[in-house]
């Protein structure tokens, strides 16, 4: 038990499959409830990766023209308006400051449709990933474009982020209760 134990720390801790570290670990193990803790953000709330259904919403509210006209002619901008049309709201954040990081968005090394993808100083919205294609407001307007052309390369690698759910941790009140209770 020690060993899954500490992997699921491990993967709590390189913000890799939150979901996958609480599974490691049984239900009524002491330990669970550390882990459980670890993956909840500061306001009590459990962060959760969006889906790739909800990648695939992301993409359609890209899609949208409506959204192409509010989001001015800035690609940080774009990106802002396509999260919050499809429901994924974040504070506005720039290019400069997404590829630095914020805490709405965690880093992934394999992105899925609807991460977002950015260098400093320009982001868009990862569309097909299999083709290297992203979406984002370029010179001549919002369109898509591979991020492994030479003029992309040029830029140095991107990184990749994936959007981050806040929702309420049902296990871990289940938990914080039962460990009352025995005590």
């Amino acid at each position: 038990m020690r060993g899954r134990v500490e992997t699921a720390f491990v993967l709590l801790t390189l913000g890799v499959l939150p979901g996958l570290a609480q599974k490691m670990v049984q239900p009524g193990d002491p330990a669970r409830t550390a882990v459980l803790l670890a993956t909840r953000s500061e306001s009590g709330k459990k962060l959760q990766m969006v889906s790739a259904d909800d990648g695939l919403s992301i993409i359609a509210a890209a899609l949208d023209s409506k959204v192409r006209r509010l989001a001015g002619a800035d690609c940080s901008h774009l990106v802002h308006a396509i999260y919050e049309r499809a429901g994924f709201p974040y504070a506005y954040a720039s290019s400069n400051d997404l590829y630095a990081g914020v805490e709405e968005f965690r880093r992934v090394s394999h992105p899925q449709p609807g991460d977002v993808i950015v260098w400093p100083g320009h982001a868009g919205v990862v569309v097909r990933p299999s083709k290297h294609i992203f979406f984002s407001f370029k010179t001549a307007g919002p369109s898509t474009d591979d991020y492994t052309a030479p003029y992309w390369r040029s830029r140095g690698g991107p990184r990749f982020y994936r959007y981050m759910q806040n929702s309420r941790c049902a296990a871990c009140a289940v938990v914080s209760k039962s460990a009352h209770r025995s005590h």
